[in-house]
């Protein structure tokens, strides 16, 4: 048997796999058109109001059918062929990324109030919701079709980084193109990358059902998916720790509000804010494909958060635009850090039949935490302004790291070699 610890790591390992790279693309342009709509939206919703609470609304309507319907998309994602699934996804989005680019639209919105356009952008997004409670889990269950199980750490660390490129460069992008096209325009680029991931999915063939329980009732089913994850104190401590962080940091959400009213750099440097964190996940990107991360995997990851909850502190306090430019970037290397080690975690520890229902917790803890993020940011700055709002939010993520590497042992000294080893044995 090849000697493990003498063989070097191939960086390069799931991308020699077709449908890997059709994958990474697909991925890329979804994540990308959602968190560029987001980013637009919120632009256009703070211009009608300039409520910084209506930015926290966004993230309410969106949240709300996301997490009511996480658990029951989880039971239908294992039951059903991932492909023809993701395909009806793409189409709902699609849809709606077409509706508020005539929602933003001057000649077809010309003559209405803007209390009729806020109330009918908060629809659509509504429906985003639901659409994004399928997504999540039919991605990360198609995810582990497409490659063999000895290449699942590598194709995690890159799905992950695409996953983390695409959700800072969306809303970078957004910033950007506010300025030179406008939101309605920006809006138009937005349908045009929902288009490009379908028609990137055209190329990965349909996949075999592994789930042995087909047919299994709804109560069933969600119990057994909801019993290992809180069983399990590994995979149920990644979701938390950064659900925390994305919950309570969110400081992005009110990035609009310092882009005009603290900082007053405009939709330019509003753009280049945006743009800062991208930066930082790229670095990630490039530094975990050379150079593993499943090593003190827990260590790992409670510095990283710690790094991100000093980030948004500094963020908080910052008056000068090129120190938030740097805080920002700081938050986007450390979160990106993150979110490598917990795709690595949940793709190692999943089961292949429980993958759906795993992905909806983990859309629930971490994918809507951003929106309830956004609406307590939105909601604190309402109640005690944008700057303390954000120091805040950072102050309880660092608490809750250090309460975790002070109360779990197990996590703090979480190892992922031995998982990595296992997979290795299977060439």
């Amino acid at each position: 048997m090849e000697d493990i610890k003498s063989s070097k790591p191939d960086p390069y390992q799931a991308l020699r796999y077709r449908e890997f790279n059709i994958f990474l693309l697909l991925r890329f342009a979804m994540v990308f058109a959602w968190s560029m709509q987001f980013i637009v939206i919120e632009w256009e919703v703070y211009s009608l109001t300039k409520n910084p609470l209506s930015l926290g609304i966004i993230g309410l309507m969106e949240v709300i059918p996301a997490v009511g319907m996480a658990l029951f998309a989880g039971h239908i994602v294992d039951q059903r062929e991932k492909k023809g699934l993701l395909v009806k996804c793409i189409l709902g989005f699609s849809v709606i990324s077409f509706g508020l680019f005539l929602l933003t639209w001057p000649k077809v919105v010309s003559g209405w109030s803007s209390t009729v356009i806020l109330y009918s952008i908060y629809t659509l997004v509504f429906f985003g919701g639901i659409v994004r409670s399928f997504l999540g889990p039919t991605i990360f269950s198609l995810l582990s079709l497409i490659i063999p199980k000895k290449v699942y750490p590598n194709a995690a660390t890159w799905s992950s980084s695409v996953w983390q490129i695409g959700a800072v460069m969306g809303p970078a992008l957004a910033g950007f193109s506010i300025n030179w096209i406008g939101v309605h325009w920006s809006m138009c680029l937005v349908f045009g990358f929902s288009v490009l991931s379908l028609i990137a999915l055209s190329q990965i063939s349909s996949k075999p059902i592994i789930n042995p329980k087909i047919g299994e009732s709804i109560k069933d089913s969600l119990t057994e998916g909801l019993t290992f994850v809180f069983k399990n104190k590994i995979v149920l401590g990644a979701l938390s720790l950064d659900m925390i962080a994305v919950l309570f940091g969110g400081a992005v959400a009110l990035l609009p509000v310092f882009a005009q009213d603290i900082l007053k750099v405009g939709s330019e440097g509003f753009g280049i804010l945006r743009a800062a964190p991208a930066v930082g996940a790229f670095i990630t990107m490039l530094v975990s494909a050379y150079v593993p991360l499943y090593q003190n995997a827990g260590k790992k990851l409670l510095i990283a958060i710690f790094v991100f909850g000093l980030s948004i502190i500094l963020f908080g306090f910052s008056k000068y635009f090129w120190l938030s430019v740097f805080a920002l970037f700081l938050s986007g290397l450390a979160d990106g850090i993150s979110v490598v080690i917990r795709q690595t975690i949940l793709q190692l520890k999943t089961p292949d039949h429980m993958r759906g229902r795993v992905g909806a917790v983990n859309s629930i803890f971490v994918g809507s935490s951003n929106e309830l993020g956004a609406f307590e940011s939105g909601a604190t700055a309402k109640l005690m302004g944008a700057v303390a709002s954000v120091i805040f939010g950072g102050s309880v993520t660092l608490l809750t790291v250090i309460v975790t590497a002070l109360k779990s042992p197990t996590f703090r000294n979480l190892d992922l070699k031995r998982d990595m080893d296992e997979h290795h044995k299977l060439e």
